[in-house]
């Protein structure tokens, strides 16, 4: 079909989608995404991807859209069986991301973010059996586990003891996700992230499971039911009042911007690795409790942001969560963060 190496990339509008893409396409990839803007009807017009694709299509002159819905396996069969010869990579970033929207509709939580995700595995294995298949799984897989560590409570935020394991770089990927309550959300994209592990080891695709924490960047369409740091420096340029749910806004959570992630990706189809997971975060230096955030936005922008507390927490919510990055830099060297906290917050409030 072509002479240029080819990506796929699902979710190709949204955050993490639409920087895979452009990382792709620097280095000489011609890219076809998939978006059908799920996200206006989970999360309402402001968090609407649609109007990015332009936007996408001028900044990569190799992208093609395809307007399609992932849960459609005959369509996406047909999509694969079209390009599959030619696929180098399949970037999977589409997905439910919502606790609280995976409540109130599991079934199609389930179907977006497992079945879909089964469609596109299958998908691969017949059409594309070469290519690298990158899934964005989530540290929610771990459901409340992280719960019963022994925190401390600081001024601004919740720590372990500094002699904890955890401490000075985070949660390893030797944490179980057993026999802990997970929500429905944490639920369907365990089976899809094992299901990506399986295809891996009995049917040999090559494959990579990024177990990530907050993933956030200037392109987030932040909402309140997701996106926490894109979603509070959107409230603060606007003077909007910002809902403080539960913990006192002492949880703790590290932030990824998203082009580093993208740049992750692109390591593991350059290299030889057969199957990887990975806890994927933004480490100690980016980590940040809300009312940090909120701290740090106020001092930036100079004036107060207007802050309400709501005492109990979202179901399913981390109380701490930064990710131990170490086990896929052994295995990338030369890959690292590249932001503080700071950093992300000033440049998603334009500074």
């Amino acid at each position: 079909m072509t002479t240029k190496s080819l990506a796929l990339v699902t979710g190709s509008l949204g955050l993490v989608g639409a920087a895979a893409v452009r990382r792709f396409a620097t280095l000489g990839f011609e890219v076809i995404g998939i978006d059908n803007d799920m996200r206006r009807v989970l999360f309402g017009d402001a968090a609407s991807n649609a109007g990015k694709q332009s936007v996408l299509a001028a900044d990569c002159p190799d992208y093609v859209h395809h307007d399609l819905d992932i849960r459609d396996n005959d369509a996406i069969h047909a999509l694969f069986r079209q390009i599959g010869g030619d696929l180098a990579a399949v970037v999977h970033a589409a997905a439910q991301p919502s606790h609280d929207w995976a409540a109130g509709d599991p079934t199609t939580d389930f179907a977006i973010n497992a079945t879909a995700t089964l469609n596109l595995l299958e998908a691969c294995r017949f059409f594309a059996p070469s290519a690298a298949f990158l899934f964005t799984s989530t540290n929610k897989v771990y459901g409340a586990r992280p719960n019963l560590l022994p925190l401390q409570e600081h001024a601004g935020r919740l720590e372990p003891s500094p002699d904890h394991p955890y401490y000075a770089h985070g949660i390893d990927e030797t944490m179980s996700i057993d026999q802990t309550q997970h929500s429905l959300f944490g639920v369907s994209k365990v089976a899809a992230d094992l299901m990506v592990q399986e295809y891996a080891t009995r049917f040999g695709l090559k494959a990579a499971v990024f177990r990530a924490g907050c993933l956030t960047g200037e392109d987030h369409s932040g909402a309140k039911a997701h996106g926490f740091l894109s979603y509070l420096c959107r409230s603060a340029l606007r003077g909007d009042t910002y809902e403080v749910i539960g913990n006192g806004g002492k949880q703790v959570r590290d932030n990824l911007h998203a082009d580093d992630l993208a740049e992750a990706f692109v390591r593991v189809v350059q290299g030889d690795k057969q199957l990887g997971v990975y806890n994927i975060g933004g480490g100690r230096n980016s980590s940040v409790s809300v009312i940090e955030a909120l701290d740090i936005a106020q001092n930036l922008l100079g004036r107060e942001v207007p802050r309400q507390n709501n005492p109990d927490p979202r179901y399913g919510d981390h109380r701490w969560w930064i990710s131990d990055t170490r086990a896929f830099q052994a295995d990338y060297p030369g890959w690292a963060p590249r932001y503080s906290a700071h950093d992300l917050i000033a440049r998603m409030l334009g500074q």
